[in-house]
Parts: structure tokens; sequence; C-alpha cells
């Protein structure tokens, strides 16, 4: 089929520069629907360096990708806030239909498919008014913060998270072109619970559950990370280092954990803007020879780190996806994370733990008796990382949703229902 992709976030780098999570979804999921058909991708011009360097080297040579902007003064603009950077979005996306009219004109698409920016408050305008099937996403947006956990946030984080609330509720009931998408989408994927909740019930029998995350096959570890046994543990966080990924409790957590295990290690990769609070807490309890900090690695370096560790520790309060969470399952880490959003999705007790977010106080305990009952059972650890390398195999190699995705776009041109496809979910 001719298929057209919206993927405003499409770039192999995976940059902090620009939205390394939804880049490299963006990447993959294209790189799988064209093994199968003839696509045509609409990106941001930001991405054509990467794009056309991949391309060069023999990546993605089959697919037409065409690159739109907005005047760049509104893009430094809008881009000084996570707010305005969805403004400056769903502006671009005007363009992007503007260019998709002329490209549908000479090509006749037989399907269109919104990929990135993955979130469902903000509408695909091509996917509202291109007459061609219309499949959108994998998409998240509907986690929040837990109602007990915003004390944790500063004043200005606070009035950040309500503009963004405030942002969604204009997004899902004031637009119509956003009622437009969701009637019109013959399959909405999903990547967590809360997001399938914020569909009009009446479209609820289209939503779908796809991960936004993935995983090649050569970086699937062949068995369990970290050692079996051993008086110590290393204990690994990785992330964005921003107020929702809640690194803070992380450390607190590490503190009470070292009382009885004295010769444990936490180990920090991300950069951000909560570094030095974090390096200021790490100082204030006395952990500076037990606490290191490692900035921004690539992935490749990141997954050598994951490898060497014995436990994944992922506080995070609304995360939509959660790539982190998949990369250390197929890694063999068990996984600590918080029962909520992506990475409440992504893990089931065989292969990880969850603590349900109830408050700060006792997710803090939670998860302190967590890593003590890991250290003190390295047979558990084992077995759960196994679980969890199982699981990846089974679910989230990337040739495997590309299948998958294959066989709903033939369910969806054939006119077939999408219910019993959904009762197959790899989920559930």
């Amino acid at each position: 089929m001719k298929v057209l992709i919206s993927a405003y976030a499409f770039n192999p780098s995976g940059s902090l520069n620009l939205h390394p999570g939804e880049d490299i979804v963006g990447w993959k999921l294209v790189e799988q629907i064209a093994r199968f058909h003839e696509v045509t991708v609409i990106t941001h011009t930001f991405n054509r360096k990467d794009v056309e360097d991949w391309r060069g080297r023999g990546k993605l040579a089959n697919v037409r990708v065409e690159y739109t902007a907005l005047p760049f003064g509104l893009r430094a603009f809008f881009y000084r806030t996570e707010i305005g950077q969805r403004i400056y979005y769903y502006l671009w996306q005007k363009a992007a239909w503007s260019r998709a009219k002329k490209l549908h004109h000479k090509v006749s698409f037989d399907l269109a498919h919104h990929i990135t920016f993955n979130n469902d408050w903000i509408p695909s305008v091509i996917g509202a008014r291109i007459d061609v099937p219309f499949v959108w996403g994998p998409i998240g947006g509907g986690q929040r913060t837990p109602a007990s956990f915003m004390k944790l946030y500063p004043k200005s984080s606070r009035m950040a998270d309500a503009v963004r609330l405030f942002g969604q509720w204009i997004g899902r009931y004031l637009l119509p072109m956003r009622r437009k998408n969701v009637k019109r989408a013959r399959a909405i994927l999903v990547c967590n619970e809360e997001t399938k909740n914020k569909m009009p019930g009446v479209y609820r029998n289209k939503v779908i559950y796809f991960p936004v995350n993935g995983m090649a096959e050569k970086d699937v570890a062949a068995e369990p990370s970290g050692r079996s046994s051993g008086p110590s543990l290393t204990v690994l966080c990785v992330g964005r280092l921003i107020h929702w990924k809640n690194f803070k409790t992380a450390v607190d957590v590490f503190s009470d954990f070292r009382k009885t295990v004295p010769e444990a290690e936490l180990k920090i990769i991300g950069s951000g803007p909560e570094e030095e609070k974090l390096r200021e807490r790490v100082e204030e309890l006395g952990l500076t020879d037990r606490v290191s900090f490692v900035s921004w690695l690539p992935r490749e370096e990141l997954l050598e780190h994951m490898r060497k560790a014995d436990v994944f520790l992922h506080p995070a309060l609304r995360e939509g996806g959660g790539a982190v969470i998949v990369e250390a399952m197929a890694c063999g880490l068990p996984v600590i994370c918080l029962d909520n959003a992506g990475p409440g999705f992504h893990i089931q007790n065989r292969w990880g733990i969850k603590i349900e977010p109830r408050s700060p106080e006792y997710v803090r305990t939670a998860m302190t008796d967590a890593l003590l009952d890991l250290h003190r059972n390295p047979e558990r650890r084992r077995l759960i990382g196994e679980a969890a390398l199982e699981r990846v195999r089974k679910v989230y190699l990337w040739d495997r949703q590309g299948e998958r995705m294959e066989d709903l776009y033939r369910r969806i041109m054939d006119g077939r229902t999408l219910d019993s496809w959904g009762k197959q979910d790899f989920y559930y």
C-alpha cells in the first residue's frame, strides 16, 4: 500500500537536543512499516541532518521523506516551555497538512498513520482531514501525577502542571478536530490504561494497546544482569533529571536501604535541571561515596551500564511510555517502579515489582522493602531477570511490533472488526 505517515519526532540519533524517546519511536516504526509498504513520511525540518545522514548509509533509503517547518523565530519562541512546544507542534501540523494535501493529489495514499507526537489531546490534522483510512498512535497523554505527590513539586512545577492539565482539557473537550480525529480513526493505539480512559466511551472499541517502546534483538541480553550473590547491590536510575521523574525519592530510598546494606551503590545516569538539587541531597544524607552521577550517554553505553547493575529503580510519577523500563528488562534487570502509567503497564509481578502510589511516605517504605527483599534473595533477582528477558523477546522486539502493525493494517483495509484482534492483545 501507499502509506502516509505524520511523524514530527523522527530521528535515529536519540539526541537530547530534540525529543529522544519519541524520535526513536518515530524512526523505528517507520522502519518497520516500510518492510511491507511504500511509505512517505512528513516530519519537521530539524530532523533533516540526522535523517539524511542515516539514509546516506542505506537506512530507510526506500522511504520518501518530506520536511516542513514554521519560521525559525516561532520555534525559538515557543520551545522555551513544555506547553509552548505543544502549541508549536499543533501549528506545525497545519503546515504538514498543507504538504500532505498536495502529496495526496499526486500519490493517492491508501492509508494515513499519525505516529508522533505520542499524545491524545493534540489532534492529528492529517488524520482528521485526509479522506483515507486512518490509524492514530501509539499515543499516551492520559497519565498524570497522583494527587498525594503534588506536594513534592516546587511551586513553579505545580503551576506548570496545572497549565499542562488545562491545555489537555482544552484539547480533549474544546477542539472540534480532536473529536473528528477520534471519530475518523479506524484504530486508536494507546500505550497505557490512563490514555484509553480519556477516549469517549462510544469509541473505545477501536482502542488497542500498543507500546511506544521496543528493542532490537541484538540488544537483548542472553542472561539476567548483575551479580547472582554478594554483600553489595548496584542500584541504577536512568532518565532526565526533571521534577516528575522523582529522583529525590530514589535517593531517599537508597539512603534507607543503605542503613542495612552499607556496601550498596547507587548510580544515576542522566542530565537535567534537577541535578544540582539531587547532588545537594546526596551530600546532605552523607552518601557522596556511594552515589555517582553520570551524564547523558549514547544508548549503547547506557545498555552496558544496565548489564552491570543488579536492580533498576524507577519512581517516575507520570511517564507515558517508559522506554528505560523496556531497556532495563532487555538487560535482565529486575525493575522496581510505580504502578501507574507506562511503567505500571509494562511491569507485571513475574518480571518486576510495582508499588502502588498511595503516598510519598508509603512509596519510600515499600521501595526500600523491595530493595531489601531483592538483596536477600539473589535467586529471586535471577528469576525476575529471566522472566523480563522472556517478556521482551515475546512482546517488545521491533520486528514483532512491525508484524503486528501489518496485521492491523490488513484488518482495517479488509473491513474486518478489531474485536477479536484486540482480545489476542499481547499484554494480558
